[in-house]
């Protein structure tokens, strides 16, 4: 799988766009993006991808939530490549709704959805297990203070995350976490717990 940063050089606020896309551009792989953004010049960059033979250019769309800075761009995307949409909770533009455990095929990959209610209540993050790779939007992962107060579903799901095999995070802003990521997981658990 080949993950591609669409707003890595934006010039305007948005959150991360990742655009994911099989090794192989395969006639079964699912060209997919994680979250919308607002930034326009993705809509150009995405019809100058080689995507694949006989497919469609963009098959889906996930939003880790709808803070506009993840989903503005949704309704012009959606003009341009008729893509289906999916979020945890139901919007504009939203033609699937999620739902916790639930499975979806991203690329040439199977991602799992996991409700991390915490930033908002309709957030989530998509676990791939085949890469050892983890989509967070603004989910807080890294957790260092001890005087939080968090909710019961968050703390689980945290847990859940902290059981899987993961080495990279993709962050909804900023770059990939690559360095002891398990460790800060568990660390942020501990933080948690320390006050809830």
């Amino acid at each position: 799988m080949k993950i591609i940063n669409l707003t890595n050089d934006s010039k305007i606020y948005t959150s991360n766009v990742y655009f994911l896309i099989g090794d192989w551009k395969g006639f079964d792989d699912v060209n997919a993006l994680i979250d919308a953004g607002r930034d326009h010049s993705i809509i150009e960059k995405i019809k100058k991808l080689d995507t694949g033979v006989g497919k469609k250019k963009l098959e889906k769309v996930v939003l880790t939530h709808g803070h506009y800075d993840h989903a503005s761009l949704l309704p012009a995307i959606k003009n341009e490549f008729n893509p289906k949409a999916y979020a945890f909770h139901s919007f504009d533009g939203v033609s699937h709704i999620l739902r916790d455990g639930q499975t979806l095929k991203l690329a040439d990959r199977w991602f799992e959805v996991i409700h991390t209610p915490c930033h908002t209540g309709d957030s989530i993050c998509l676990y791939c297990a085949q890469e050892a790779v983890l989509f967070s939007g603004d989910t807080p992962l890294i957790i260092t203070a001890t005087d939080g107060s968090y909710q019961k579903d968050f703390i689980s799901a945290l847990e859940r995350i902290a059981r899987r095999n993961i080495t990279t995070i993709y962050p909804g802003h900023g770059e990939p976490i690559t360095c002891k990521v398990k460790q800060s997981i568990y660390a942020s658990l501990d933080n948690i717990r320390k006050n809830n």
